[in-house]
C-alpha cells in the first residue's frame, strides 16, 4: 500500500474527493476511511475528551471491529491509565500500545535525567514522534481527532488529507467540530472520559508536562509551561516531511 505509484494515487483521489467531504459527517468519513482501508487504518487516540467522541462514533459503527492505539510514553498519568482500562471493558477492544525504543531509564541515562524539562522537543520526539512514525508505516491510512479550533498549527486541517510528514492518508472526522459539540456528544450518548477535564485539565499528556489552567488562560497553556510550545510533533509538518 506503502508503494509510491498507489502514493500518488491516493493523493489524487484525495484532492478529487476533499470538497465534497468537508460536508460529510464525521460518520461519514469514519466509514468512508474504514471501508477505503480496512485493517490497514486505525485510530491513533490519547483519549482526550475529542479521542472519546471519536472511538465512541467507531464503536457505534463497527462494534469491536476496528483498529485503536496509542503512543504510551510510560509518563502518563494514572487516570489515563484507568481510562484505557474502562475502553477496553466498554467496547471489547484491544488497545495497540506503542512505546519509545528507549524506557525511561535507558533514556536518562543517554540524554541526563529530566530531558522534558531541559529539551521537551527532544523528550516528544524520542517518545512520541518516532514510535509513532514505526507504527504508521504498517498502515495505508490514520485516524485522528485533531479539530481547527485547538491550534494554529491544526486549523487548516482538512477532513481527509495527504500527511505530508509521515506518508499516507490522515482523517480527521470532527476537524470542523467545537469543543461544546464534543462535550454535548460525550454527554448526549454516556461515553467515559479523563476524569482530570473536570480539574481543569483541558487537554492531557505526560505527567511532566501537563498542568491545569486557569480560567484566563488558553486551553493548550497547561502543556509544556514555560517553553514556547503547544504541540508535540505528531501533527506539525517539518523539514522532512517531504521524504
Amino acid at each position: 500500500m506503502r508503494h509510491t505509484a498507489l502514493k500518488d494515487e491516493f493523493r489524487e483521489q484525495i484532492a478529487k474527493l476533499q470538497p465534497a467531504i468537508e460536508n460529510w459527517s464525521p460518520q461519514q468519513v469514519l466509514t468512508w476511511a474504514f471501508d477505503s482501508f480496512g485493517g490497514d487504518v486505525a485510530i491513533s487516540s490519547a483519549f482526550g475528551a475529542s479521542g472519546m467522541a471519536l472511538i465512541d462514533m467507531a464503536a457505534r459503527l463497527r462494534g469491536a471491529d476496528f483498529r485503536l492505539f496509542t503512543i504510551d510514553t510510560a509518563f502518563l498519568f494514572p487516570e489515563t491509565y484507568h481510562l484505557m482500562q474502562r475502553i477496553e471493558q466498554k467496547y471489547g477492544i484491544a488497545i495497540e500500545r506503542v512505546y519509545a525504543a528507549q524506557s525511561p531509564p535507558e533514556q536518562e541515562r543517554e540524554y541526563g535525567g529530566a530531558l522534558w524539562s531541559r529539551d521537551p522537543d527532544l523528550c516528544c520526539k524520542l517518545r512520541k514522534v518516532e514510535p509513532l512514525r514505526r507504527k504508521l508505516s504498517e498502515l495505508a491510512a490514520w485516524i485522528t481527532s485533531i479539530r481547527r479550533d485547538q491550534t494554529e498549527n491544526r486549523s487548516s486541517a482538512r477532513k481527509i488529507e495527504w500527511d505530508l510528514k509521515f506518508g499516507l492518508v490522515k482523517v480527521n472526522p470532527i476537524a470542523d467540530w467545537s469543543e461544546m459539540e464534543v462535550w454535548r456528544y460525550i454527554h448526549d450518548y454516556g461515553v467515559p472520559y479523563n476524569p482530570l477535564h473536570d480539574q481543569d485539565y483541558p487537554s492531557i499528556g505526560c505527567t511532566h508536562c501537563t498542568r491545569p489552567v486557569l480560567p484566563s488562560e488558553d486551553q493548550r497553556a497547561g502543556r509544556w509551561a514555560g517553553f514556547a510550545k503547544t504541540e508535540c510533533g505528531l501533527h506539525v509538518i517539518d523539514n522532512a516531511s517531504n521524504d
